[in-house]
Formats: structure tokens, C-alpha cells, sequence
């Protein structure tokens, strides 16, 4: 692609470009000419005459963060003006979150793509600018369809790669099905920079890959660790509704090395040393059984009654009776007989008073006490252990699929698509069989999901991939959703590795930092408010499965990054001679009349009540809501299923031995098969993992010392990276309303990007509230202004990740035309580092800062 210097515009030109097609669009004129692709008259789904009259509440969702809520939004004259929770749900009924409301702004952002985009500056660089010009519909499908059949008919097909970031569940669609009608094994998700090391200890103990629910509304005691749930994590608008009824009935501390929101909001707080929170969770299990506090119905007791658990001592295994766990007396005498809250005070920083007090109340509780566990005492370097660990807590208390405790939560009816299996053709087929290129299944790379070698996906690696080209050279890739040029840690590897890729296609709502590596950007619409979707989500002991559709007019050239853009682009696949993809698309039919999809917008939507049809259709069977059909559940937009069942999985869980597993018989097998398949011992699998663990250990959560990148002398201070509460999935830094309200996150200010210290740490290094300062660490720095606040862990720093766009738009950047970022993005700092059992991203405890005046 030659350089067009009399077409290309500057990012500047582009601001005049967008803001001018949209006042075009919005007086009804045609921006685009020569348009074959999509419809001549409206391409989109224009709301019927009076279907919703002034100040109607329709039904939709929210898939800003993982809390996925079911929501309504008020709809005046074709605009969407309020949002509020769907009183239907079940799961957060009427209420809503602070960032459901920030998609008013981002819907109706000036800066929003408003249509198909064409690179002419074949140069790619953070510091240069793309030189986007308009294209037309037609000629965006048409050069994404050449690089695909070009690819195929070079036997390259392997080398295009689909990410994925957040999603509906049309995700099957694109991400699911589009790559191999491509003939490329390389589907990614972002998954693995967002909690798969929070399911790793519930995997390797009962056998459960997925989030969890909690009942904390019957708790007595429940321990918050490394999250955040009136924040930041999931079923934020449930529990910012019923946090003050939950203090009423439980007990709640907080193991957190910041003062969060629901720290702020406990009834104590246990700041712990980042990296530490195994040494912590052993510790206080510890403590319960040599009180004698674990719940016995379901863990078991001595046969003659008597607590032989006694520090420094081991027991026979077969003085023990174990109910619905498996090898409580192992982990016992191989790792928690030496754990004392004294060995633990001096790890963590926790005094062992406090962790005996704690860890006692909590046993006292049983089996109405709950561990809440998030990514931020696993998603370390060596936190798979951590997190069997901390799930053990729930185990020793018999909390597990108990009132009060942690759930599994109700499954979901719903349909998959037909198999298209027999659609692929032979290209497809031989790409599929290539290695992929996150290197999931190497050695040092286990990805361990579901307990398969490779099951998982290692996102952030996939940047390595393409940089070093191993396993092989990516020529083209799709994606969707996604930012992992500001998502995902040390940043620079991103802006090399996008660089260096030929040709990307990015389908997204605003030109974020991945954009400017685009060679076609298009449009996509609003999730909640322009497109058919439906995500589910657990909380409250029910599941809720939302449904989102078209309720406003889209006002600029959008497509719906799916289900509509992969019809697009079969069409114009099948103009080329190659119709498998489009000829597959036609079998999801309606499923009321049977009629094929005729376009991208009937694909849309028949696709998404096919996939629901359990739910809405009255002649499929289905636990929870019944209704008369389509149209009365499009009326109510959610499903909610049945209350949760307690205790229905003890002795039946979905492990190797069907019992809880203190010692993990399921990661025992998963390592065996994974040191024979490269030929090398358990031992040296955990050692390229960077583990330290040998003999039995390794199938037992057990201590590890933490894994941290930089020198101590030279970077003094732990970086502990948190979530600010208005962040929609990074999305909502271009609206005002996101600095307005900054001071939402507990120590920082309105407008400015801040980093937290104690002010001990503070006069150390010889700073003041309110510098301006350089966070320098091994992976780069940042500039942002420095907060002095006493509710900080002295030796570490915190900051709130979401702003340091450089890029995104007008509000997000300090300057978008010259690239200027507003504030630091902590990934530009944190080193790409990984928990490589489960592939997930390390994100805590292992980064080393210093602070400098700029």
C-alpha cells in the first residue's frame, strides 16, 4: 500500500473529518457513495413508528464489566436519555452500577468511528500518524476479503489471527466460528489478562472452571480477598444496594494491601504484603484446624473425635475420616503443620494476633462464613497456589455450594449453533492443525484450563508471538472490543508486535491505541443500545440471561462487530468463489418461521433468538422464568433461573476423586500429562513455570516465596495496580463524567491521574503532595501527580488504572492529534510477566517502582 500524502489526514483532520460526516448523517444525508454492501435505503434497524413512544424503559444489558446487568434504558423520540436496573432481574434487579450510566456519554460521544476508515501511511509506529482516510463500505470488505482469500490460496491461512476483548455471546460467531472458516487455529481471547488464575483454585479443588456466586445476604462471616465487589468486581450494582444489609447479618474483613471502597466499608482490614496472601490464607488455615474449627459434616473428623492437629506434628492419615473432601491430613503434615500465624506475621505484615482472631471468627462462622476471592491475591506469578489456598479457606469451613458460603450458581438453557464442521474445506482443515501462536501448551506454558495441556489461552503472549514470528510469521488479524495496546502490561511489546503485522482490521466504537495500527477501522456499534446481544451472569443465588437489541437509530455508519460484520464478510467471501461461510450462515435460521436470514440484520437477530430460544420458546424444556414466546420475552428482556440448590455437588463434584481436593489428584494428572508430553519431569515442568515446588507439594497449596521483577535498591516500593470503580472494561475514558467523578476511587482527585504513597514513603524519598512525579520500573514510566495518603501499606505505591490514553479521543488524551497521553497508563510499567499454570496475566505483587519529582 503506497503512502498518499494529498489523501492521508492528520489525527487533527481526522477530529474535523468525523465531527463534519456526523452532522451529515445526522440531517439524513448520505456520507459514503458507491455503497454495494449494505442496504441503499436505511442499512440499519430502524425502530418502527411508535414502537417506543416518549419516555419508554426498554429492556437491555450491560457488558461494561463482568457484572453483566440487566438493565432498561429510557428512550425518548429514537434517543436513549436514563438507565436503570431491570426490576425483572434477579440478580441485580432495579439496581445499577456508576458505569452503566457513562454509556449515555459514549454512545452519543462526538468522537465516536462514524465510518469505514482506510490507512494510507504504510508506515506503523506509536508516533505515527495513520493518515486514515473515508473509504466506503464496499471497499473496506473488499480488501478485508482479498487478504483472506490471499492467505488461503498461499497456504498461509494459518497466519491471521482473531482477538477477542469483551463480548456477547454472538462471540460464537466471530470469534468462535469466522478463523477456521479462515483456516487459522489462532482464536484469542482476552481472558487470560482478565481472572483465569481466580479460577484455578477452584478448579484444582472441586472441579470448577467459571465465576462464582456468593451468598453473602446468609453469611456470618465473610473475608473479602483481593477484590473488591462494591467496585470493581462482579455484581457491583447488587451489592452497592445491599452492602449495608450484609454488614447487618455478617462479620467482613478485608485482606487487601489498599484501602478500597469495601475496605473502607468492613468491619476490618488485613493490608497485606503484595505477594503474601498464601503465606496469610495457610496461615489462618492453620489456625482452624488446630482449633479444631473446620466443618465437619463436610470435611470430616478423627475417628475418635479427638483434634490431633497440632503445630510442628504430623498425623496419621488413617486417624482421619474424610466425608467430602480429599487429603485434608496430606496437606496437613506436608505444608500446613509449620504455618503458624508467627511464621505468617512476618511474611505478610499481618500481626499473628490479628490473623488467630480472624482466622478463628471466621471458623467460628462455619459453614455460613465465605471467602471472595478475586484476582489480586492470584493473578501473580506464583499464584496458582495461592489460589487453591484461599479457595482451601472455603473448603476447611464447608462453605462450599452452602448457605452462606460460595456457589456454583444455576446453569443456563441455551442453544448453540449448528456444527460446521462439515462446511470447512480442506484449507481450513490443514490451518487448523498449526500450533497457536500464544504458545498455549509449551513447556513453561501449561495453560491449564479445564485441565488440559494448552486448554487455556495466554493473551498477552500472543505480542511475543508476532515479534519473534514463533511458531510462525502473523500476516493479518481481526479484532474486536479490544485494546491490548493500553490493556495488557509492558505496552511497548504491543506497539512492536502491531507494527510489524501487515495488514489489521479493528472493529471498535472509538480509534483507541490498537486502532492506530489499523489498515481498516470499522465502525461498531453501541452493545446496549444499536445491536441484538445477550450475555448471563450469576449473583444473588440465581442466574439472569439478558437480552439487548436495536431501540435507538444509529446515527453514523455502524455494524454490529459480530454477528453483522461476519455475514458482510461472507457475502463478499462468497463473491470471490468461496461461499462455505455464508452457505453455513443460512442454516441459523429463524426459529418461529424457518426462513433463512436474508441479510446481515436478519442474521443478527435470528442468530441471537436461536442461541435464547430455551429460554423464550415454550415447547423447549426450562427451569426458571416461563414465556409464551418471542415477543413476551423481548417484553421482559431477562430470564432469571430457579434459586440455587445448596449442597446438591458435595460428593459429586466435577474433579478426579468427586470430592473437594485439598490435595489436587485433578492437577496431579494435568501435570503428569503435561511433563510427558514434552518429556521431562513434574519437577522441571513447575521450575519453567518459575515455581520452586517439588515432591507432593505440587499437588497441595503450599507457600511460595513471591516472584518480583527489579532490583530492591534501585525500585523501592510494590506497585499495587487497582480498578477504578467507573471503568466500563477501560471504555469510558472519553466521557467528561469519568474525570468528574475520579475521586470515586478512595484517594484520588477529580481530573488528575494519581499515584498513592504513605507519608512515611513520602519523606523518605523526599516528596510532596501534589508533585507532579515519574513512576519509573524494569518495563518503562510514567508521569502522573503523586497523592500522599495515610491509608496506604508504607513500602507501597497504589494506583488506579484507566487513565494514560494516548489515543481514544479528545477527552481521553491530552492531546489526541499530537498523541500526548493524559496521565499514565500503569501497563506502560508493569513487566509482562505470567501464572503459567493457568495462562493468566500477572498483574500483582511482583512489580517494583520508584518515584521520582519530574
Amino acid at each position: 500500500m503506497s503512502r498518499n500524502k494529498t489523501s492521508g489526514i492528520s489525527r487533527r483532520e481526522f477530529l474535523k473529518v468525523m465531527g463534519s460526516t456526523g452532522a451529515a448523517l445526522g440531517l439524513g444525508l448520505s456520507a459514503t457513495s458507491g455503497n454495494k454492501v449494505l442496504a441503499e435505503e436505511d442499512p440499519y434497524e430502524v425502530l418502527p413508528e411508535g414502537e417506543h413512544k416518549s419516555g419508554e424503559w426498554v429492556p437491555t444489558g450491560c457488558a461494561g464489566c463482568t457484572s453483566w446487568c440487566s438493565l432498561e434504558a429510557n428512550v425518548v423520540d429514537g434517543r436513549v436519555i436514563k438507565i436503570r436496573g431491570n426490576s425483572r432481574s434477579k440478580v441485580n434487579g432495579e439496581s445499577s452500577c456508576p458505569r452503566s450510566h457513562l454509556s449515555l456519554q459514549q454512545v452519543y460521544d462526538p468522537d465516536r468511528i462514524k465510518r469505514p476508515m482506510k490507512r494510507t501511511n504504510p508506515e506503523k509506529g506509536r508516533d505515527v500518524d495513520p493518515e486514515f482516510v473515508p473509504i466506503s463500505w464496499e471497499e473496506a470488505f473488499e480488501e478485508i476479503a482479498d487478504k483472506i482469500i490471499e492467505l488461503r490460496e498461499n497456504g498461509e491461512s494459518h497466519k491471521f489471527v482473531l482477538w477477542r476483548g469483551r463480548y456477547t455471546r454472538l462471540r460464537d460467531i466471530l470469534y468462535g466460528i469466522l478463523p477456521e472458516f479462515v483456516g487459522s487455529p489462532n482464536k484469542i481471547s482476552h481472558s487470560s489478562i482478565c481472572a483465569e488464575a481466580e479460577k484455578f483454585g477452584p478448579y484444582y479443588t472441586e472441579g470448577y472452571w467459571a465465576y462464582r456466586d456468593y451468598d453473602l445476604q446468609n453469611s456470618d462471616y465473610i473475608l473479602i480477598w483481593g477484590t473488591d465487589p462494591i467496585q470493581s468486581n462482579r455484581q457491583v450494582s447488587l451489592y452497592s444496594r445491599e452492602w449495608g444489609n450484609i454488614l447487618e447479618g455478617a462479620r467482613i474483613a478485608t485482606v487487601d494491601p489498599r484501602f478500597s471502597r469495601t475496605a473502607a466499608k468492613s468491619n476490618e482490614w488485613l493490608p497485606v504484603k503484595p505477594g503474601e496472601d498464601g503465606a496469610l490464607a495457610l496461615a489462618m488455615a492453620h489456625v482452624i484446624l488446630t482449633e479444631g474449627l473446620w466443618h465437619k459434616e463436610f470435611v470430616g473428623d478423627f475417628v475418635d473425635g479427638e483434634n490431633k492437629f497440632t503445630a510442628g506434628e504430623e498425623v496419621d492419615e488413617d486417624e482421619f475420616e474424610e466425608n467430602y473432601t480429599h487429603g485434608v491430613v496430606k496437606w496437613w503434615n506436608e505444608e500446613l503443620k509449620d504455618r503458624t500465624p508467627e511464621w505468617a506475621a512476618d511474611k505478610t505484615g499481618i500481626p499473628a494476633e490479628q490473623i488467630v482472631r480472624v482466622a478463628a471468627e471466621f471458623g467460628e462462622a462455619a459453614p455460613h462464613a465465605c471467602v471472595f476471592m478475586g484476582g489480586g491475591g492470584v493473578m501473580q506469578t506464583r499464584g496458582g497456589y495461592n489460589s487453591m489456598a484461599i479457595h482451601g479457606l472455603n473448603g476447611l469451613v464447608g462453605s462450599i455450594d452452602n448457605e452462606g458460603g460460595a456457589v456454583r450458581g444455576a446453569s443456563v438453557p441455551n442453544q448453540s449453533f449448528p456444527d460446521h464442521s462439515e462446511f470447512l474445506d480442506d484449507i481450513s482443515r490443514e490451518g487448523l492443525d498449526h500450533e497457536m501462536i500464544d504458545r498455549r501448551g509449551r513447556l513453561e506454558f501449561p495453560a491449564f484450563k479445564d485441565g488440559e495441556s494448552g486448554g487455556g489461552v495466554v493473551t498477552n503472549l500472543s505480542a511475543d508471538g508476532i515479534i519473534e514470528e514463533d511458531p510462525y510469521e502473523i500476516k493479518m488479524g481481526i479484532g474486536y472490543w479490544n485494546n491490548f495496546n493500553f490493556a495488557a502490561p509492558e505496552t511497548e511489546r504491543w506497539d512492536e508486535a502491531m507494527s510489524k503485522l501487515d495488514f489489521y482490521v479493528h472493529l471498535v466504537t472509538h480509534q483507541s491505541e490498537m486502532t492506530q495500527y489499523a489498515d481498516i477501522v470499522i465502525p461498531s456499534t453501541h452493545h446496549m443500545f444499536e445491536q441484538w446481544g445477550m450475555l448471563y451472569q450469576k449473583g444473588n443465588l440465581h442466574t439472569h440471561f439478558w437480552l439487548s437489541r436495536p431501540m435507538i437509530n444509529r446515527h453514523w455508519e455502524l455494524i454490529e462487530p459480530e454477528a453483522e460484520f461476519s455475514w458482510l464478510l461472507a457475502e463478499k467471501l462468497a463473491e470471490k468463489g468461496y461461499s462455505n461461510m455464508l452457505d453455513y450462515f443460512k442454516t441459523i435460521v429463524d426459529p418461529e418461521t424457518g426462513e433463512e436470514p436474508e441479510d446481515y440484520r436478519e442474521f443478527a437477530k435470528y442468530a441471537t433468538k436461536h442461541y435464547m430460544q430455551p429460554v423464550w420458546d415454550p415447547e423447549m424444556e426450562s427451569h426458571g422464568d416461563q414465556f409464551d414466546g418471542w415477543e413476551d420475552f423481548k417484553e421482559a428482556g431477562v430470564w432469571n433461573s430457579d434459586e440455587f440448590e445448596f449442597q446438591q455437588y458435595w460428593g459429586e463434584f466435577t474433579n478426579s476423586t468427586g470430592d473437594f481436593e485439598f490435595y489436587s489428584e485433578t492437577l496431579k494428572e494435568a501435570l503428569e500429562e503435561h511433563a510427558e508430553k514434552h518429556d521431562v519431569s513434574i519437577e522441571e515442568v513447575l521450575e519453567a513455570c518459575k515455581y520452586e515446588a517439588e515432591g507432593e507439594l505440587a499437588f497441595l497449596p503450599h507457600y511460595e516465596e513471591p516472584y518480583t521483577v527489579g532490583d530492591d535498591e534501585e525500585y523501592p516500593l510494590l506497585l499495587v495496580d487497582s480498578k477504578s470503580a467507573l471503568n466500563r472494561e477501560g471504555r469510558s475514558a472519553n466521557a467528561n463524567w469519568y474525570y468528574d467523578l475520579k475521586d470515586i476511587d478512595p484517594g484520588d482527585s477529580t481530573e488528575a491521574d494519581v499515584i498513592k504513597i504513605h507519608p512515611r514513603d513520602a519523606e523518605e524519598l523526599g516528596l510532596e503532595d501534589g508533585d507532579e512525579v515519574v513512576v519509573s520500573s524494569p518495563a518503562g514510566e510514567i508521569t502522573c501527580q503523586l497523592n500522599v495518603w495515610e491509608a496506604v501499606k508504607p513500602g507501597t505505591a497504589s494506583k488506579t488504572f484507566g487513565m494514560g490514553h494516548w489515543a481514544y479521543g479528545r477527552v481521553a488524551a491530552e492531546d489526541f492529534a499530537d498523541g500526548e497521553p493524559r496521565g499514565g497508563n500503569n501497563n506502560e510499567i508493569i513487566p509482562a510477566e505470567y501464572e503459567r499454570l493457568s495462562g493468566s496475566t500477572s498483574f500483582y505483587s511482583h512489580i517494583k517502582v520508584n518515584i521520582e519529582r519530574a
